[in-house]
This record gives C-alpha cells, sequence and structure tokens, in this order.
C-alpha cells in the first residue's frame, strides 16, 4: 500500500511538474496568473481524486497508475497514446507562449469561469471513478468485470472520457488562450478515436455490453453522439 500511495503522489508531482515547465518556460515569466490558478485547481482537484482512491478503491488507483503509451498492449492504441500525449503538451505549450507574444486575449472573467469548467470535468470524473472500480487507464477487461449501467452510465458509454473532455475544452480559455484551443480539439478527437476502439474490444470481451449499448445511444455527449 505504502508503494502504491508513494507511486502515486510522485506520479502527479511529476505531471505538475512538467505541465509547469511547459507553462512557465514557453511563456517566460512566472506573472503568467491563469497559468497559477489551473495548476491550483489542476493539482487540488487531481488530489483529492488520489485521497478518495487511496481510502476506497486501491484497485483502481492501482490500474490508473498504469497508463500510457507503453503501458498498452494494441499497436493501436500505443499510436494513439502517442498522439494525445503530444496533443496535451502542445495544449500547454502554446498557451504559454500565446502569453508571452499576446496572440490572443481572453477576459479574466472568462478565464476564472472556463477554471470553474475544469473542476466540473474532473468532479465528472470523479463520479465515474466512484461508480466504476474498473476504469483502467488501458483498454482491458478484468475476469471478475461487469457491465456499469448507472450513475453517469445511464447518461453515456464514456462519462470519464465526457468528463475529460469538457476539461480540456476548457483548458486553453482558463490559461488565457484561444489559440491552445485547436490542440484540445484534436485530443477531444483522439479520445473518440480511443473510446470507439474500446466499444469494439468491449463488445467481444464483455458479456451484456452490447445489450448495455442497445439501452445507453450516446457514445459522449448527450443528446448528440
Amino acid at each position: 500500500m505504502a508503494k502504491l500511495i508513494l507511486q502515486s503522489i510522485l506520479g502527479l508531482a511529476f505531471l505538475l511538474l512538467v505541465l509547469a515547465l511547459a507553462l512557465f518556460v514557453s511563456a517566460g515569466s512566472l506573472s503568467y496568473w491563469q497559468a497559477w490558478l489551473y495548476l491550483a485547481v489542476f493539482a487540488l482537484c487531481s488530489l483529492l481524486i488520489t485521497v478518495y482512491l487511496i481510502r476506497y478503491d486501491q484497485r483502481l488507483l492501482a490500474s490508473r497508475v498504469k497508463a500510457g503509451p507503453v503501458a498498452e498492449t494494441q499497436r493501436n492504441q500505443q499510436i494513439i497514446q502517442s498522439l494525445a500525449s503530444l496533443s496535451f503538451m502542445g495544449l500547454f505549450i502554446v498557451a504559454g507562449l500565446d502569453f508571452r507574444f499576446h496572440w490572443s486575449a481572453v477576459p479574466p472573467l472568462v478565464s476564472v469561469l472556463a477554471s470553474g469548467l475544469v473542476i466540473l470535468g474532473f468532479f465528472i470524473v470523479f463520479l465515474v471513478f466512484r461508480e466504476n472500480s474498473y476504469t483502467s487507464a488501458i483498454i482491458e477487461v478484468a475476469a471478475e468485470q461487469t457491465v456499469i449501467t448507472s450513475g453517469p452510465y445511464s447518461v453515456v458509454r464514456h462519462p470519464m472520457y465526457a468528463g475529460a473532455s469538457l476539461l480540456l475544452i476548457a483548458s486553453p480559455p482558463a490559461l488565457g488562450s484561444w489559440v491552445a484551443l485547436p490542440f484540445a480539439i484534436l485530443l477531444i478527437l483522439v479520445v473518440a478515436a480511443r473510446l470507439l476502439a474500446e466499444e469494439q474490444f468491449l463488445l467481444t470481451s464483455l458479456t451484456g455490453y452490447a445489450a448495455y449499448c442497445q439501452q445507453v445511444r450516446y457514445h459522449l455527449l448527450p443528446f448528440i453522439w
């Protein structure tokens, strides 16, 4: 347990360090208040979710620690995860460059409200983790896994991706940049490709998933897709 906790905390600290470097080095300044607010929100939300998983669902925490292109077993998912990582980092680097060169102007109130949407995105992800202990960071099916149809899963098939997509689309304005939006959109498209591949895998590997797809029509966005 201690090893898992240490691994989780160090992983979060490393991610925050990478994001901070991407933002402030590209911005060329520490007076980037939108970045400070965003990092504070990101850190607090991530830490609260991590603490919850340490307390109530260490199995899920262990599966979430195992993530990234290297952790994937399928070649197409390794490519998708690599594209996702590049797009994710591009979002923060371009946002920092936008701050430095003043390519776009986002009203301060919009940045603050967008940070609120980032919090909402994290909250949706938390609801998913609370509902489903099998939300692994890689595409797999555990031996005892069953189909979850309650909570956010009664609205869309992939509520975690929905929450993550909200977080991503809100990140550029939260960071004071419209120029970084294409990176968020590209990342959401990558997420969409991943979820479609995941659905094909679950249809053949998880009993009852086909019936669930008939029950819940929407993949990611309620009433849209």
